[in-house]
């Protein structure tokens, strides 16, 4: 049963500064609480970069000589799940509909036990493939009509899906479509190596759902897979959301969409006592939101859903969100930022809740009301301090407040983070670059990045207007050097900056194509602090926009 209920009340009172509460799901039997170790401890010396992830995910070898077990019409497959033993394969037919729910029961040993498509090798699209509702043909289904179609017993560990469709049945709304791991109070209890590889998870694309899997786990990974259709009207939707999981997490390479946000950690406080969703791994995905969700857009298919963001941290640590592309996010049930970088101790009881150490390089965000949104601390609960957030080599265009709603604001910093980073990106956004509030953030560096500055540049509260005094009432002691800002007065800022009267004078390859480097004769090319060009670190761009895209140099969108 549901324990935190969102109405649409809440959601619009959060909306101020991008907070928002999430539902948690179905319950499950708890075992002895356990207690971590208190995240907050933290000797790094202030000024420190963000730290990567320390840990990876144990993913499996392939394994040719392992025993399998066809199921076709008819065949049970809870029984072949309760007899499988570790190493198994249970290989079933595809356009089979199994009927759930299903238990993954708690096996002793650690090998792995695979459920896939019994599809020869060769007809269905291998490892590093991304699927799409056109593979459904190849794949069999799991349905349910209850609040869930898969589960884990507490414990269970080493499962593996390859190539299965996962919804519900027709007209029906899932809480948690997939869930791992749901409240469980023990680290010992939580799943673990648990993979979806080359899936298609969706909601009831009538009805929607709420979440599509729940990553309350340990060692879990979703790979080249296609989640959608999950939303929801007066309560937040997720493609994937963890809370009660202490990771690693990897996230590569699939299609993710939600009306709420699309990926979230945190949003309810955990059972485990200190436990910090971490060493996470974001890398190759597509995140958006369909403007059939959009009220007044021309594809506008006349349903409202509750729309947030595209991806929010409330309580993670040592996350790596690279080489992605989030677009289509608007103003609706929160303000418009695409991503959120916001610590939240949801419910007063997790007072250790965290966002630090996050890396966000190599992306695109496009199509958006407003960018990135960071905030210090909880401001309803307590919570630990924001440290060491690292924006790096990516690419803001379309940030639009016209168009999408709300303040096309790049960057807004609350209530003083710690050692925030912003350093070689390239924005294209219709109201502030960067704006301040609250307490002052320590550590700020703000450089080699190429954006217009607009009407304010840098702003706050009773400091619009005056950039230099928001920097320092917002940013003491800031580093802000070698950033080019178009229409800028170079008076307003610290020096060693660069104002370029127009784009035009800037040197782009193909402004107009959506080429962002600079050309061989452009000023500010290799004139930033480390040698390189201002703004993006830039391989190259498709010019067809929607199709496929490079960020940097290991970033790709298809």
């Amino acid at each position: 049963m549901p324990r935190k209920i969102l109405n649409v009340c809440a959601l619009l009172c959060a909306a101020v500064i991008g907070s928002s509460l999430m539902p948690s799901c179905r319950g499950g039997t708890a075992a002895a609480a356990t207690e971590l170790p208190h995240p907050a401890d933290d000797d790094r010396p202030a000024g420190s970069p963000a730290e990567l992830p320390r840990v990876a995910v144990e993913l499996p070898a392939g394994s040719s000589n392992a025993p399998v077990r066809i199921l076709s019409e008819g065949d049970d497959l809870q029984d072949a799940l309760d007899d499988a033993k570790p190493g198994d394969v249970i290989a079933l037919q595809p356009g089979v509909i199994f009927k759930g729910p299903f238990t993954l029961p708690m096996k002793n040993g650690d090998s792995w036990i695979t459920i896939r498509t019994n599809v020869p090798d060769g007809a269905f699209p291998l490892p590093g493939t991304r699927v799409s509702p056109a593979h459904a043909r190849l794949m069999p289904v799991i349905e349910s009509d209850r609040d869930f179609a898969i589960t884990t017993e507490t414990g269970a560990h080493h499962y593996r899906f390859i190539g299965i469709e996962v919804r519900p049945r027709s007209g029906v709304f899932a809480h948690n479509l997939i869930s791992i791991g749901d409240d469980t109070s023990s680290v010992d209890a939580l799943p673990h190596h648990i993979v979806f590889e080359r899936c298609y998870v969706h909601g009831d694309p009538s009805v929607g759902g709420r979440r599509g899997i729940s990553l309350n786990s340990r060692h879990t990974a979703v790979i080249d897979s296609y989640l959608g259709d999950f939303k929801e009207t007066g309560n937040d939707s997720q493609a994937l959301a963890g809370w009660n999981g202490t990771g690693p997490f990897l996230i590569v390479n699939n299609y993710l969409e939600a009306a709420g946000e699309n990926v979230m950690f945190g949003g309810a406080d955990p059972d485990v006592k200190n436990l910090v969703p971490s060493d996470i791994v974001i890398r190759g995905n597509h995140l958006t939101k369909p403007l059939a969700w959009k009220k007044g857009s021309p594809d506008y298919a006349g349903k409202d859903w509750a729309i947030k963001n595209l991806f929010e941290l409330k309580n993670a640590r040592r996350v790596l969100i690279e080489g992605n592309v989030f677009e289509n996010n608007w103003l609706d049930a929160q303000n418009g930022f695409a991503i959120l970088f916001t610590p939240r101790n949801q419910s007063g009881d997790a007072p250790w809740s965290m966002v630090r150490d996050v890396t966000f390089s190599r992306n695109i965000v496009r199509h958006t009301s407003s960018g990135v949104n960071i905030l210090g601390t909880d401001d309803i609960h307590p919570s630990q301090k924001t440290k060491r957030i690292t924006i790096r080599d990516n690419v803001f265009e379309d940030v639009d407040g016209a168009k999408w709603g709300g303040a096309g604001r790049l960057f807004q910093i609350l209530d003083g983070p710690a050692d925030v980073m912003i350093e070689h990106n390239t924005g294209f956004h219709t109201g502030d670059v960067i704006a301040g509030e609250g307490d002052p953030s320590s550590g700020f560096v703000y450089r080699n990045n190429l954006t217009p500055h607009n009407e304010y540049g840098v702003g706050g509260s009773n400091t619009y207007g005056n950039p230099a005094q928001a920097l320092a009432t917002y940013f003491p002691g800031v580093s802000f050097v070698r950033n080019a800002m178009i229409g800028g007065r170079a008076q307003n800022y610290p020096p060693d900056n660069f104002f370029p009267s127009t784009a035009a004078d800037v040197g782009f390859v193909d402004l107009a194509g959506g080429n962002y480097r600079l050309a061989g004769n452009s000023p500010y090319k290799a004139a930033g602090t480390d040698g390189k060009d201002i703004g993006a670190d830039i391989d190259g761009a498709d010019v067809l926009r929607g199709r496929r895209r490079l960020v940097g140099k290991t970033g790709s969108e298809n």
